[in-house]
This record gives C-alpha cells, sequence and structure tokens, in this order.
C-alpha cells in the first residue's frame, strides 16, 4: 500500500451500485443473508464481517455489520482491513500468468530453471518404520506449482514425516526472505512425487519467488506496479500502513467454541518474507476489483492484465485424474471439484455440498475470508471476516445464502 495510492478516494474505485431486484435477486432474501450474519453475531459467533454480492457487474449488496474490533467494540466498516491469507494465491496466480503470456515464463518449465535449489529434490517415504529418500522421477514445473501438485504440503496440515520436518525448520517464518525461504525449502523431501497428487501447500511461496527471478522485482513491488496499482486496489499489500491501522479487522481473543486460537500474523508490521501463498492484507472493496476483473475475464475499466482465453485457462479444472489427497486436503477441495491455476473450480452441478453452476471458481483464507466467481450467473460474492477457527461453516453459509437470492 504505498503513500500515493492510499490518497485515492476509495468511493470512486467503486464498483456501481443496484438494487437487488435490478440484477435479478430477490431483496427479501438479499436480506436474509445479513439477517442470518447478524444472529451470529448476537451470538457472539462472529466478531463482525463485511459481505458483498455482485452481478452483471453492480453492487447488489455491500454491507458491514459487527464489531471491527471486539475487544474495543468498534464497530465494523465496509472499508475495513483484513488478512486474507491464501485468498493471495489468486491474485500471485495471475501474476504468474501475466509473465506467462509476455513469453517470460512457461508452464512446462522446470522449477528449478528459476530456481536451480529445486534441481535435486527428494520424495519422502517410510519403509520398516524409517524414513527413506529417493530421487524424484520428474522435476516440479510451474504449472504443479500453480494447481499445488508440485509435492509440497503445509506443516499445520497434519503430522506426517515430511509435514513435521517443515514445523522444525520453523517454515512459516515471516523473518525470512523470499530467497532464504526457498533454499531452506529446497533442502526439506517433497511429500509426494511432482504431478501424482494435489496437496495443498507451499507451492505459492515459491511460485512467488519465481516471479520475482522472472521479473527482476520483489514479488510486492511486482504486485503493486503491475496488478493493484492498474486495477485500483489501493488498500492491498503485504503489511498495513500505520495511518491505517485503525481500519484493521481483529478476531475474538479467544475461540469463541473453546477451541485452540489460530495466532494471526501481525500485518502492522512489515514483513521479510512476502507470502505469495497467504502475506496479504487487503478489503472487500479491493478484492471486489479483482474478481470483477477476473468475471470480465482479464479487463477492468479499460485495463487489461490477461487475454480472455488465458483466463478461461485459468479458471478450468488442470487435475483431470490427479487424485486429492485425504485428510485436510480433501476437505478444502470437496466432491465434484477439481483445481484449476491458483482456483478450486466447480465440475459438477451436483455432488458437492452446496449449490453452483459448473464453472464456478472460489477460494479463501484461513483467517475466514472467502469468494466465489460463477460466471454462468455473471456473480461473485465475497465474504471477509477474521474468524479462524468457523472458517468453514461460513464458506458454506455464504454459498448456501447468496444462491437463495438468485430469482431469474
Amino acid at each position: 500500500m504505498s503513500p500515493a495510492r492510499a490518497r485515492a478516494n476509495p468511493s470512486k474505485l467503486a464498483l456501481p451500485a443496484a438494487s437487488p431486484e435490478s440484477v435479478g435477486l430477490c431483496p427479501q432474501r438479499t436480506q436474509r443473508l445479513m439477517d442470518v450474519l447478524q444472529t451470529e453475531v448476537e451470538r457472539q459467533r462472529l466478531p463482525g464481517a463485511v459481505a458483498l454480492i455482485a452481478r452483471h457487474g453492480k453492487l447488489a449488496l455491500f454491507e458491514s455489520l459487527g464489531a471491527l474490533d471486539p475487544a474495543l467494540g468498534t464497530p465494523m466498516t465496509r472499508d475495513a482491513i483484513f488478512r486474507i491469507y491464501s485468498m493471495t494465491k489468486p491474485i500471485v496466480s495471475v501474476a504468474a500468468m501475466m509473465l506467462m503470456e509476455q513469453g517470460r515464463l512457461l508452464l512446462s518449465d522446470p522449477v528449478a530453471k528459476y530456481l536451480p535449489e529445486y534441481a535435486a529434490q527428494n520424495v519422502a517415504g517410510v519403509a520398516d518404520g524409517s524414513v527413506q529418500l529417493r530421487a524424484v522421477r520428474q522435476q516440479a514445473t510451474i504449472q504443479d506449482l500453480l494447481r499445488h501438485t508440485a509435492g509440497f504440503t503445509y506443516e499445520f496440515m497434519g503430522s506426517s514425516v515430511v509435514q513435521r520436518q517443515y514445523a522444525q525448520a520453523r517454515i512459516g517464518s515471516r523473518s525470512r526472505s523470499n530467497v532464504d525461504f526457498s533454499h531452506v525449502l529446497a533442502g526439506l523431501p517433497l511429500m509426494f512425487e511432482p504431478g501424482s497428487m494435489w496437496e495443498y501447500g507451499r507451492a505459492t511461496d515459491v511460485l512467488g519467488r519465481v516471479i520475482e527471478v522472472a521479473c527482476g522485482q520483489t514479488l510486492g513491488a511486482y504486485l503493486q506496479t503491475q496488478i493493484f496499482q492498474p486495477l485500483g486496489m489501493i488498500d492491498t499489500g503485504f503489511s498495513v500502513p500505520e495511518r491505517e491501522h485503525g481500519r484493521i479487522a481483529e478476531p475474538f481473543a479467544r475461540d469463541p467454541e473453546g477451541g485452540l486460537q489460530m495466532r494471526m500474523i501481525d500485518v502492522r508490521e512489515v514483513p521479510v518474507m512476502e507470502s505469495g501463498g497467504g502475506g496479504l492484507a487487503s478489503t472487500a472493496n479491493d478484492y471486489a476489483r479483482f474478481l470483477q476483473f477476473m468475471l470480465n475475464r482479464g479487463e477492468l475499466d479499460g485495463v487489461r492484465l490477461l487475454g480472455p482465453r488465458t483466463v478461461d485457462f485459468m479458471t478450468a479444472d488442470h487435475l483431470g485424474e490427479v487424485p486429492v489427497n485425504g485428510g485436510a486436503s480433501r476437505v478444502l477441495l470437496p466432491l465434484g471439484h477439481g483445481f484449476g491455476l491458483g482456483f478450486a473450480v466447480r465440475k459438477e452441478r451436483g455432488v458437492a455440498p452446496v449449490p453452483g453452476s459448473v464453472g464456478t471458481y472460489f477460494w479463501g483464507g484461513m483467517a475466514g475470508t472467502t469468494f466465489f466467481v460463477d460466471p454462468a450467473e455473471d456473480l461473485f460474492a465475497c465474504l471477509m471476516l477474521q474468524a479462524p477457527n468457523q472458517r468453514e461453516y461460513y464458506r458454506m453459509l455464504l454459498r448456501d445464502l447468496v444462491y437463495a437470492t438468485l430469482m431469474d
């Protein structure tokens, strides 16, 4: 978030507003979404939220409720700044595809072409109670990074041998540079053979480092000049400037359901590592501009960053017959879905436990933020909140309530 851009008038960057009925939504059912969220606030299960629905390029709903900071009782505002964690991934994926369109990288390129430390990776296995390493049969590619088939994992998603090594190496530290992070991760074994399994993990952090090498800038600088400034995302960055600290949304001090409270990243501090997989802070309005850009197939307000066919390519399924690992990864990728280049993608109208059109794509962040884009309905919705342990419930709830509003 640069000082020059922070002085821009946010109202001039908002999508045009419209009544729900004018874009085919039921007003009463649209209000129901807010009523349900308000009930969650009153039950003290949700600190506060900003909800947004857009259709046909217009905002049919853009409202805030509850508390910005429950410890202080500060009311939530529509311009609140949220830690969006893994909603960073779609933005960084777009950055990589922009470089592909410029001929600066190929998706078939091995990661080691840009990051030589990945040239001799090993896969970990367990035999006779001991860990055994073997060299990978094929190197991970840029496409593997984008679709999470590069063999990486997350240390907090299980207790396998590899995940324990990630934790011991403090691989999630924000005090390690992107360069140092990449070298440390490259020295750890993979959980799976590249290309063999969908396992959600640190791949987009590695992709962020690839972008740095390919463009010759830091990831933050590249995102700022090539995506945030062109799209008018005036409040998005890897840290929040001091003058805007009063707009940062906070979770409850203790989990309302008694679970282990997740420690949130401190976006008031400038991190050494600019995490392509989960480091950004943003607002509902900024992210709505990004989602409208995606729904417009690569263009917003006359600014085109990607070609339409590239957006179609990104939001198609790229897994095919590649299986999804069980456990935490299976929870993140529901039945009836595949994964594209930075987004989960719906493949079937049924099967999944939430409604939606074939071709809908979505993702969310660990602190509770979530979005989905439905090109068939010319619709997207975004819910910003900081309730990490309740995130899966609110993701499902948003989908159910938004589709219930559609009347035409």
